[in-house]
C-alpha cells in the first residue's frame, strides 16, 4: 500500500438541511440512530488503511472537533497514523476563511510537506457509503493515472445537480474521463461525481497554485474541468450504494434505507464506527420497550424508552416516547422527549426537543416537518406538515 495522505472535507453547511445544520456542519449531522454522517468517510479511511487524515473544518466547528476527539474512534492514534484538524489560519500570506474546497486544501499544503505521501486522497465528509479505497488506488496505479476520481451510476432524475463526466470504457473499472461538466444544464452521462479523488501530489500542489489566483476555488468547478487536456485523468467506476443527503428529503430517504428487512444500507456489514463517549452513548442503559408498547420495523438505542408505538422510525439514544403517544415515519435525535397521546408523522426532531402530551406534530404521508435543537412544543399544540421550528423555539 503507498503511503497516502487523506484531506477530508467537512467544513460547510448547506441551507436545504434547514435547522440540522443550524448549529453544526453538515459532516456532524446525525445519522442512523447512533452515527454522524462523516463516521462513513472515516471509517471507509479506516478499513481501507489510509491512517494519516487532515480534516478540514470551517462552519461552527466544535460539533465536529468533540465528535473526532483523538481520533481514537477509528483507530487513528500513534506514531505514524493520526487525524489532525485543519481549521483556517490567519498568517503571513495565508486568508483567514476558506473560499472553497479547493482552497482549502491550498492553505493546508502544509501538511502533505511534513507527511510526504506517494499519493493524496481527497474526500467529502458528508457522503452516506462504504467503500474500499484501496481497490480505487490499484486502478489508479495500474492505469498510471495522475488524477482519478470516483463516480457512480445514478437514475436520470436531477443528475443537474452534480459533477457528470463521459468516461471511456478501457477497464472494467473505469477509463480516461472523455469529457467532465459541474451540474451541467443538460446532463452528459448519469456518472455522478462521488467527490473522491486521488492526486499525484506533484499534481495537486500545481493545480492548485494554479487556482489560488483565480476567482472560484471549487474541486469539481474549477480543478476537475481543467485536468483533461493536460494530465492523465481517469473515472473509477463505483457500484455500491451511495447517498447525498444535501436535501431534508433525501436525508429523511436514505435514513428509512436502514429500515426493512433487506436494508439498503447495512451498518453491521458495513461496521462503521463512531465515538461513542459523544452524546455519552456508552453510559446508557439498554433500550426498554414498554409491556404495552409496539415497535415495527424500526431503529432504536441505548437509552432508549418506548412506552408507546413506533413504525418506520429511528431513535437515537436518549429518546422517550411517552405511553400512548404513536411516532410514524420520524427520526427522533438524541434525548428527544415525546409526551403522552402524542401524534409524531414524517418529521426529523433534532436533540432536546421536547413534545408536551397530547401534540400532533406533522402529517402522515405528507411534507416533512422539521424541529430545531432544544425546541419545545407546548401540550396540546399542532405542528402542521412541512413547518419547521428554529432551534430553541417554544410553541
Amino acid at each position: 500500500m503507498s503511503r497516502i495522505v487523506a484531506f477530508v472535507l467537512a467544513g460547510g453547511r448547506v441551507d436545504e438541511l434547514s435547522v440540522l445544520t443550524h448549529l453544526r456542519p453538515k459532516a456532524t449531522v446525525p445519522f442512523g440512530g447512533l452515527y454522524r454522517i462523516i463516521d462513513f468517510p472515516l471509517s471507509n479511511l479506516m478499513h481501507s488503511g489510509i491512517e494519516r487524515v487532515g480534516i478540514l473544518s470551517q462552519y461552527r466547528s466544535s460539533s465536529l472537533v468533540e465528535h473526532i476527539a483523538s481520533g481514537a474512534s477509528w483507530d487513528m492514534v500513534g506514531r505514524c497514523r493520526g487525524i489532525s484538524i485543519l481549521p483556517p489560519y490567519q498568517g503571513l500570506l495565508a486568508s483567514d476563511w476558506y473560499k472553497g474546497s479547493a482552497d482549502a486544501v491550498y492553505q493546508n499544503l502544509d501538511f502533505l510537506e511534513t507527511h510526504k505521501p506517494d499519493l493524496v486522497l481527497v474526500a467529502s465528509g458528508d457522503h452516506v457509503y462504504h467503500m474500499d479505497y484501496r481497490e480505487m488506488v490499484r486502478f489508479h496505479k495500474d492505469m498510471e493515472a495522475d488524477v482519478t476520481a470516483a463516480f457512480v451510476e445514478l437514475p436520470d432524475d436531477g443528475l443537474s445537480r452534480f459533477g457528470l463526466a463521459r468516461i471511456a470504457e478501457d477497464d472494467p473499472r473505469g477509463g480516461r474521463v472523455l469529457e467532465y461538466r459541474e451540474k451541467p444544464a443538460i446532463p452528459i452521462s448519469r456518472n455522478v461525481s462521488m467527490t473522491v479523488y486521488l492526486f499525484r501530489p506533484s499534481v495537486l500542489v500545481e493545480v492548485l497554485r494554479e487556482n489560488a489566483m483565480s476567482e472560484s476555488h471549487e474541486f469539481g468547478r474549477d480543478i476537475l474541468s481543467v485536468l483533461r487536456d493536460r494530465y492523465r485523468f481517469f473515472g473509477y467506476r463505483f457500484h455500491g450504494y451511495w447517498a447525498y443527503c444535501r436535501t431534508l428529503q433525501e436525508y429523511w430517504a436514505a435514513s428509512m434505507d436502514l429500515l426493512g428487512d433487506s436494508p439498503a444500507i447495512c451498518l453491521g456489514d458495513w461496521k462503521v464506527r463512531t465515538n461513542l463517549d459523544h452524546e455519552e452513548i456508552r453510559d446508557r442503559a439498554p433500550a426498554l420497550v414498554g409491556p404495552s408498547s409496539a415497535v415495527v420495523n424500526s431503529l432504536l438505542y441505548n437509552g432508549v424508552r418506548v412506552e408507546g408505538r413506533v413504525e418506520n422510525s429511528i431513535l437515537f439514544s436518549g429518546v422517550h416516547v411517552g405511553e400512548g403517544a404513536v411516532v410514524r415515519d420520524s427520526i427522533l435525535f438524541f434525548d428527544t422527549q415525546v409526551g403522552p397521546e402524542c401524534r409524531v408523522d414524517r418529521s426529523i426532531m433534532d436533540i432536546g426537543v421536547t413534545v408536551g402530551k397530547g401534540s400532533k406534530v406533522g402529517k402522515a404521508g405528507g411534507k416533512l416537518t422539521v424541529i430545531g435543537t432544544r425546541a419545545e412544543v407546548y401540550q396540546g399544540s399542532v405542528i402542521g406538515e412541512g413547518e419547521v421550528l428554529p432551534c430553541g423555539t417554544e410553541k
